[in-house]
Formats: structure tokens, sequence, C-alpha cells
């Protein structure tokens, strides 16, 4: 083969050839572990005639005990999670989006995404600080007399939530953020010059088409909400069990790995089949509300063209 052919090769084949080391890294800390993972799950050793086995006893022993009950608890903390996130955060994008100049946008950003490229177990222990008995928060509310002397504001469901939602936030804020900053702002400029106020505006044209960063943000809040471990403990204590608590109990605490590579092939599993319905949904739901808001908007263009 000549040098030019190979080099022709080369060429054609550079995207994959840079794909390599990114493939290479997801099938060892991935694929790997977790095949391992599935083969704990589903396998057991005879120890009477020597032997490895199929069971499916350790699922069967999940969904037939008190996990069921901590799969609803953490599926309704990471629904929490994510529903509170958007209350806040839609407004925060929008604002940032279409509100503040552009100037001043890079700023704002900067500040938002900043406690993200901190460790999560710094910020956990942030909150800590500042909600113990003597944490600044706790000494303010005291002082207005808004809890009493003795109330602790660690180690309960509102703390965890709290914790949660301050974490995951930029999550939810940056894609609904990115898809905002990208829409045509001729719609907008359409629909308020022929007398549509703003907020059939935002309930007409703004918002369906901020549904696909609505959907992504939700889904990269809800999933690592569902299986978080850290927060729930170091702010909620031992009073409340979550999925991921009881995954590292079993691995690290009682040492049955068996058991525990099945909460976690279920914990995987369980969010990957809503991520699954909800794609579904989104794809349906989007394209009926984008369809109904550009009718919308070219019909407000179409108007704003013979008037004039």
């Amino acid at each position: 083969m000549s040098m030019k052919a190979f080099r022709k090769i080369f060429a054609d084949e550079l995207s994959f050839v840079f794909s390599c080391p990114a493939i290479l890294w997801q099938s060892v800390f991935l694929y790997v572990p977790f095949l391992l993972l599935v083969g704990y799950s589903i396998t057991d050793f005879n120890e009477t005639t020597g032997t490895w086995f199929l069971t499916l006893a350790y699922y069967k022993q999940i969904f037939a005990s008190l996990y069921i009950q901590i799969i609803f608890r953490s599926f309704f903390l990471a629904a929490l999670t994510a529903a509170i996130c958007f209350a806040i955060a839609y407004p925060v994008a929008y604002f940032l989006a279409l509100k503040v100049p552009k100037r001043f946008k890079t700023i704002l950003l900067f500040t938002l995404i900043f406690p993200s490229w901190t460790s999560l177990i710094v910020q956990v222990y942030a909150w800590f600080f500042l909600l113990e008995q003597n944490g600044i928060i706790s000494t303010v509310l005291r002082f207005f007399h808004l809890i009493s002397p003795t109330q602790h504001l660690l180690n309960n469901y509102f703390t965890i939530v709290l914790g949660m939602v301050s974490c995951f936030l930029p999550f939810m804020i940056l894609p609904i953020y990115a898809v905002l900053e990208k829409m045509e702002k001729h719609y907008l400029e359409s629909s308020a010059d022929l007398g549509a106020n703003r907020f059939e505006t935002f309930r007409r044209v703004i918002f369906p088409m901020s549904l696909p960063g609505v959907y992504a943000g939700v889904m990269l809040v809800f999933i690592p909400s569902f299986g978080e471990f850290a927060i729930p403990t170091l702010l909620g204590g031992a009073k409340y069990i979550f999925w991921g608590s009881a995954i590292v109990d079993k691995f690290l605490r009682s040492r049955d790995w068996r058991l525990g590579s099945a909460l976690v092939i279920v914990g995987i599993m369980l969010p990957v089949l809503l991520t699954g319905i909800v794609y579904v949904f989104k794809k349906i739901r989007i394209y009926l509300a984008t369809r109904k808001s550009k009718q919308y908007a070219d019909y407000l263009s179409a108007h704003k063209e013979l008037w004039g």
C-alpha cells in the first residue's frame, strides 16, 4: 500500500481514530464493571457441590421485601428534587437568556457554574456547617425567634431536599438556558407587535419551544438524585434510607456483594426504563407543541406582513 493511500485511509477514518481512546476508557471503566455486576447478581456458589449456578434469588429478594419501600422513597425524593429545581431554574434560565444584556451573561453563568467545580462532599459539608446548632442560619433564625433554642435544622427531610436542590440546580438551569438562548427572537417580536400579551407569548411560543431543555434538565436531575447517597447520609443522618444508601450498606457494611450488585442493576434499569418512557412522551409532546407554537408564530408573522 502506498503512503498516499495510507494517508487517505487515515484521513477518512480520523474521527474513528480519535474516538478510540474514549471507547477504550468507556469499555474498561463502564462496560466491564457493569458486566461484572450483572454476573455477581445472577450467579451464586454452592459450597456443597463446589459449583456455580445461575439464580434470580437476589432480584426476588429485592422485589419481595422492604426494598420496594426504598424504591418509592427514592423515587419521591428524586421527583421532588426535580420539581423544585424546575420551579427555580426556569425563571433563572429565562432571565439569563432573554433579559440579561450580553455583557453580563458571562459573569452570571460563571457564578452559576462555579459551585459545580467543587467537590460534592465540600458542598454538602458547607450546608452541614451552616445548618448545625451553632451555624449561621440556625443562629439567625434563633435571633428572630423563628426556631426554638433547642431545635435542630439537621437530620430531617427538609435538609435533605435543600441539599439535593442546591447541588443539582445548575444541571436544570443550563439545558433550559441553552434552548432559550438559541430560540429565534423574531417569534417573540411578531407576537408582541401584533398584540399578544406576555403571558400568551410565553404560553404559546416560549414554553413549548423550551421543552427539549426542560426534559433534558429533568433527566439530568432525576437520575442522579435517585441513586444519591452522600447528601441524604450526611444531612439526613441515619433516619432515612434511600437507594444509594442501601447499595453502600450492602457493599461496605454487610459485604453482601451479590445482593448489592442486584441493587445496582435494578437502580440502573429503573431510571433507564423511566428515561425511555419519558423520551417517547417527549418526542410526541415536543412535536405537537412545537408545531402548534410555530403555527401560531407563523400566523402572527403573516398578519404582520398583511398589516404592514
